[in-house]
Parts: structure tokens; sequence; C-alpha cells
């Protein structure tokens, strides 16, 4: 991704000799003299009344094969992005995050991108376009992980989890079959929070245990590596719905 600098040009300084007055020109029509509009800045629509702009996001729709192709990688868009906003406001914060999709997910990017960032346009333009059948709920057994609609199903009933507890099933559910340490639950998990508000390993060991006692006879497919961590292993009667993309992790 190429970034270009505007700089302004300033006039240069040189030394005049004096030359001899000669009459002014007569004036040009008006119609002649009207210059050319000076292009206006966008503006943003209006508010609702109580409100204030406290921000803007930017949508980048690109995977890491379009990026590659380009020469370069999603890392290096972000970090460009970052100083070209650092140069343009340096007073401004950012923060970035990556979204996610199921391999062969399919569908337009930027697309992809605004739903996983649960862009309000996006989400209520696709609960339009799909329609869950709770028939489809009923019949189903064993264990549902519905990620786009962040709700655990457990034998034809929903399960009701908090929402850290529902971050972490998913955060294993989205990293299948790998170890995750509970340093990386921590920093991943908690990233936002005041210092006095982020656990310790042993109490993400209390998070897991609750989690595991609200899975109820399902509570093998997290796995604890002693140890190490935790794992998210898939069953026969475990099924994950992604929708056209699950919510993001922290980029």
């Amino acid at each position: 991704m190429s970034l270009a600098t505007i700089d302004t040009a300033y006039p240069r300084t040189s030394s005049v000799s004096p030359v001899r007055p000669v009459r002014a020109a007569a004036p040009a029509p008006a119609a002649a003299a009207t210059a050319a509009p000076a292009e206006q800045a966008p503006r943003i629509r209006a508010v609702p009344e109580g409100t204030e702009a406290r921000g803007f996001v930017l949508y980048v729709g690109i995977d890491e094969a379009k990026a590659a192709a380009d020469g370069t990688d999603l890392g290096r868009i972000v970090e460009a992005l970052k100083r070209l906003t650092a140069e343009v406001a340096p007073s401004a914060e950012t923060y970035a995050a990556v979204a996610l999709a199921p391999a062969g997910a399919g569908g337009r990017d930027v697309d992809v991108v605004r739903l996983a960032l649960q862009d309000p346009s996006a989400v209520a333009k696709h609960r339009q376009a799909v329609t869950i059948d709770e028939d489809e709920d009923r019949a189903a057994s064993g264990v549902v992980v519905d990620i786009s609609r962040k709700r655990l199903v457990l034998d034809n009933q929903t399960v009701a989890l908090t929402y850290k507890e529902f971050e972490l099933l998913q955060y294993l559910v989205l990293r299948e079959g790998r170890t995750i340490e509970r340093s990386e639950l921590i920093s991943s998990l908690w990233s936002d929070a005041d210092e006095d508000e982020v656990p310790n390993e042993r109490t993400i060991d209390v998070h897991v245990r609750r989690l595991r006692a609200k899975l109820g006879r399902y509570e093998d497919i997290v796995r604890t590596v002693r140890g190490v961590g935790y794992r998210f292993d898939r069953h026969a009667d475990v099924s994950i719905r992604y929708a056209s993309a699950p919510s993001p992790d922290l980029f």
C-alpha cells in the first residue's frame, strides 16, 4: 500500500528590479472571471440529537493472499494507516482489529469485514437475507456453538453464558486443536481491561471451570493440557455456526 504525502509549496523570495508603471488592463467580464469553486471536504451525516461524533471506522476488505499479491501484508497495511493517521491528526487514537472467516466462506472481503465487526447496517442486511429456521434448532442435538448469534445450545436448550464465558469459548473454538496458554487468554481477552481488572492465571482456571459446568456432559470439548493451558477439540456431536464470518479477534 503506498501513501502519498502532499506538501504545501511556499513562494520563494527573490530580488525584483524596479519596473516602469504600466496602465492596468481593463477588467474581464464577470462571467469570464468566475473561478472554479474550491473542492469541499466531505461532510459527515447528521448525528442524532444528544450525541456527538467521536471518530470513525474505515473498513478495509483484503485477504492475506491479495495483500501478498500486492507486495505487502495485513500488518504492514495497518501500520501504514496508523502512521498516516498520526501524520494527519497527531491527537487521534487508533485501534485495529482483524476479521476472521472460515476458509472458503466466499463473499466480498469488505462485506465479510463489516459483518464480522458488527457494522449495524451490515448486520441488519444480513438478518433480512438470512433467516435461521427455529425448527432446525429444535431438531439439532448435541452442542451448537453459534458464533454469529453469540449463543450456546445444548440438546436444543440455549445455555446462559456470561459475555466472558462466551468470549473464552469462542477464542478456543476459532483455534480448534491448538493448545492455548493461560497467558495468551489473558492478553487477548482482557487487553482493554484496567490493570486492576486483569485476572491472573488461577482466575482463568475458574472461568474455564464455570464454562465446563455449563457444558454439562459435553465438558470434555474444552480440554486441559496440564502445565500449559486449554484446547478445544471438536466432537461428532459438536457443530459450529459461523454464518458469513465469526466475530473478530484482535489484530
